[in-house]
This record gives structure tokens, C-alpha cells and sequence, in this order.
């Protein structure tokens, strides 16, 4: 049996970890250069000369052209952060090192922090995440479905239409004899009907695809946008999830569904869908490069504006 490479590639184990990040210096140091890799930049006029101060224990630099003063954290998802540098990357490390990933309330465990503070350091993360795979688009052969999140309630609707749950769009990029999964989105629509699949396809899909989508109505849409479509017969049973045009994304939608109800159980979908399924998607595009996930997770979150828990908790799963 060959061995999966993917499964079996080298991370960064915990030894190694702390050997590179197990104190707040050796973090702070590892973030100023994620964060300026060429040398200090001033974020209001990009100068390149600065001093530096001491404040309490914060380190400010200040410009020496424009005279702005900021910090390593400030314009970033750290911003106004309380909590070492060194818990940050360790969320960090626990998060991109993990198959089946972790909940606030393991993660709450491993950091030794309360539930809230857990809670908001891993939708920072997740933010991150889902910022990072916003502009992604899908190009050549694109396997697409359907699906929900959210389960049945007691007496309620089943099937498309259910209340309680929340649709979502998942597409896999392949090569062209369908035999390895590249790239893939998973993004939350507001419903599957015309308007939110014309949205979803003009931003997610580069011109030109060649699409394989199961008879929704709303999949014929793709043929208005002007891309290939080929609609697959999918009465049901395991052979229907096998065809060749639908295999790779019924793989990450079954893996995506096991990994949401077997390490968080219960989401707020109606919500947070949006960021659970971009971690989704995060991870699965960088699947082969699992070392050096910390690094760059850690320096998209250097990239991204601040988001105080007032924006953290008023959500939206959907674009615009």
C-alpha cells in the first residue's frame, strides 16, 4: 500500500516548536519579521527609519520621517491583544498542526485561558482564514454541489429547505482526467436560487470552467456565465457520489461535514457558517505545506485590519 503524502508529511512537532517559539522574545522576534521581512515600514508613509521607545512593557517605533509612532501589533488582528505572543502563536500552532482541528473549548484547555478569551482568539484566527481564501477563484475542470449545514429539528422540514439549517456552495478545481483535487471554495449563500448562484459564480469562478454539477435548477446558471456545464446524473447510492465529475468534492464535503460535527458538534451556522467552512477550505488548499502553515497563518493575521470582539461577534456569513 502506498503511503498517502499528505497524511504522512512532517510538521512541526512541539519540540521543534518550542524550541523556535517557546519564549515571548524569540515570538516577538519571529513576528517582526513576518511582518516587516525587509526592515521596519512605517504603515503611514513607508519610511524606513525609526527610533524606538519603551512605553510600560510596549515597544513603540517611531518614524523618523512622518514622526508616526506605532507598535508590532497595531493595524493587525493583535491589535489591543492582553495576552503573551507566545499563546498567540501556540493557538496558532495547535490550529494548523492538527488533522481534525480543535474547538474554543479544547483550545481554552491547551492555552489555559477562559472560554471567552479562547473563543475570541479562535474566530480571530478563523477571520484570518476566511479573509485569506475571499478572493480565491476556481479555474479549468470545477466539480460543484450543494449542501447544508445545520441538522434536522425535532418535527421540522427535511431535505433543501429545512429550517435551522444554512445552504452553502462546495467546489473542488481538478485536473482534467478528474484524478487529483487541487484547489477548492466553500462559502455560505443565502439561498440556491438564481440571484445568490449568479453572485457566487461571478466572484468564485474564473471565465471559461468546465463545470460538473448534480440538476439543481440554479446550477444552469453557470451556462449564462458562460462557462461549460455538465450536469450529472445523481439518482443516489454510493455509485452517484463516485462518478467521475462529482467524486472529489462529495470526498471534502464528506470530510468537511465530519470535521465540523466531530470536533465542534454544535455551530451557530446561521452566524459563523462563513468562517468555519474558510477554515475548512484553508487547510484543505494547504494541505502540502503543513509547515508552513504557522508562518504564513501567523502573517495573514499581521496583514488583516484589526477586529475587536464588537466586529468578531456582529457576523455575517454572506459576501457584501
Amino acid at each position: 500500500m502506498s503511503i498517502n503524502s499528505v497524511q504522512f508529511q512532517a510538521g512541526l512537532s512541539m519540540a521543534e516548536f518550542i524550541a523556535r517559539y517557546g519564549t515571548e522574545a524569540k515570538c516577538y522576534r519571529a513576528l517582526y519579521q513576518w511582518r516587516w521581512p525587509q526592515g521596519f515600514r512605517c504603515p503611514a508613509c513607508t519610511g524606513r527609519a525609526r527610533s524606538r521607545f519603551r512605553r510600560g512593557t510596549t515597544v513603540y517605533y517611531q518614524c523618523r520621517a512622518c514622526r508616526h509612532q506605532t507598535t508590532l501589533t497595531a493595524g493587525t488582528m493583535f491589535e489591543g491583544t492582553k495576552l503573551p505572543l507566545r499563546t498567540w502563536l501556540l493557538a496558532l500552532h495547535l490550529l494548523t498542526a492538527t488533522k481534525t482541528n480543535l474547538a474554543a473549548l479544547e483550545l481554552m484547555r491547551h492555552l489555559g485561558v477562559n472560554y471567552k478569551t479562547a473563543w475570541r482568539v479562535k474566530h480571530k484566527i478563523m477571520q484570518a482564514m476566511a479573509e485569506r481564501e475571499e478572493p480565491r477563484r476556481l479555474n479549468g475542470f470545477v466539480q460543484i454541489d450543494d449542501a447544508y449545514l445545520g441538522g434536522e429539528r425535532n418535527g421540522g422540514k427535511r431535505g433543501r429547505g429545512a429550517e435551522g439549517k444554512q445552504p452553502f456552495v462546495i467546489a473542488v478545481q481538478t485536473d482534467a482526467r478528474f484524478a487529483a483535487p487541487s484547489l477548492a471554495v466553500i462559502e455560505p449563500v443565502r439561498s440556491f436560487d438564481n440571484v445568490s448562484l449568479e453572485d457566487w459564480i461571478a466572484r468564485r469562478l474564473a471565465p471559461g470552467c468546465e463545470t460538473y454539477t448534480d440538476g439543481l435548477a440554479c446550477f444552469r446558471r453557470l451556462e449564462d456565465a458562460g462557462h461549460a456545464h455538465t450536469t450529472l446524473d445523481t439518482g443516489g447510492g454510493r455509485a452517484a457520489t463516485e462518478a467521475p465529475g462529482a467524486r472529489w468534492v462529495n470526498v471534502l464535503l464528506g470530510n468537511v461535514k465530519r470535521a465540523i460535527n466531530g470536533t465542534y458538534h454544535a455551530i451557530r451556522q446561521a452566524k459563523y457558517a462563513r468562517r468555519y467552512l474558510a477554515e475548512a477550505a484553508y487547510r484543505f488548499n494547504r494541505r502540502f505545506r503543513l509547515h508552513e502553515m504557522l508562518p504564513r497563518l501567523a502573517t495573514a493575521m499581521l496583514r488583516c485590519k484589526p477586529c475587536p470582539e464588537p466586529v468578531l461577534r456582529a457576523a455575517s456569513n454572506f459576501h457584501g
